[in-house]
């Protein structure tokens, strides 16, 4: 099945008249990988049609990180969606998204206090680029259903509070992280990491699954045996150069206590040369007592 490629605003809008049925969108930057193949299964499953787009966003991208050198393979990208049985491709150049304004005259959404912790620290105003592009999405596409990897949980639970808050009528589905052989969590940008700085890398998930080891322990011990884990990669060499390792809620990111009981997610980020890396684990410390 060969899928329809939109381009432009107006050739979106032909062929979104053209589709019948409930729609889930996946937008993703491109780079396709066996990671984003899971989210199109999961839109297939909840959904008529499937669209997905390929943007990659430059409000999302700080003054040093690597928007010009991300992998942008959009003939690959095509084949995968075919094979994957996609029905519809929104690949808009910046232009389409972001048409020319006068200065200052653009507006973005705000991601607001949750966006300025964990991820949002490391990368100010990264999710004021996230959820901007994802409105605008959300509005060209018209999805009745939107999904989006669990790998990025913050940017999963900051969509939902979007939708949430300003009555987006899109129903927002989470996909399982997807995970190599060596446990590394799938990424476009681990086609960056040489193999010395692959081996440094897989700590990030080697620490995750240590801190879920200790959950019968308490979130005071599931931080410090992932601690353990990363304090060996940061004198490791390559080193990791780590961002956070934190234990939060799985709605508003907020760092919980020792005394914290239900559902958590165990957080790290951190860097292996050039590259910045996360990952992360859904943890529950069961019903309070």
């Amino acid at each position: 099945m060969t899928p329809v490629i939109a381009r432009t605003r107006e050739e979106l809008s032909a062929a979104r008249a053209s589709l019948h049925g409930t729609v889930a969108l996946v937008p993703t930057m491109g780079a396709l990988h066996e990671g984003h193949r899971s989210l199109l299964r999961r839109a297939r499953e909840v959904a008529d049609i499937v669209a997905v787009s390929i943007f990659v966003n430059p409000l999302q991208f700080g003054p040093n990180e690597d928007l010009d050198r991300y992998p942008r393979t959009l003939p690959d990208d095509i084949e995968v969606c075919a094979a994957e049985g996609v029905d519809l491709i929104f690949a808009p150049t910046v232009d389409v998204i972001y048409p020319p304004t006068a200065l200052g005259a653009r507006v973005t959404v705000d991601s607001g206090q949750m966006g300025t912790i964990v991820e949002g620290a490391c990368r100010p105003g990264h999710f004021d680029g996230v959820l901007t592009v994802v409105l605008k999405l959300f509005n060209l596409v018209r999805p009745d259903f939107a999904v989006f990897g669990e790998k990025d949980a913050q940017q999963l639970a900051m969509i939902r509070r979007m939708v949430a808050d300003l009555n987006v009528p899109v129903r927002i589905v989470g996909s399982p992280t997807v995970r190599e052989e060596d446990g590394l969590a799938l990424s476009s940008r681990n086609r960056y990491l040489s193999p010395a700085e692959r081996l440094t890398a897989v700590s990030l998930s080697m620490a995750l699954r240590a801190g879920a080891d200790a959950v019968d322990d308490g979130p005071t011990k599931v931080v410090r045996a992932a601690r353990t884990v990363l304090d060996g990669a940061i004198a490791s060499d390559p080193p990791l150069e780590l961002d956070y390792l934190v234990l939060v809620d799985p709605e508003t990111f907020q760092e919980v206590d020792d005394a914290h009981t239900g559902p958590a997610v165990l957080a790290v980020a951190g860097r292996v040369g050039t590259t910045h890396l996360i990952d992360n684990v859904p943890l529950d410390f069961g019903p309070a007592e």
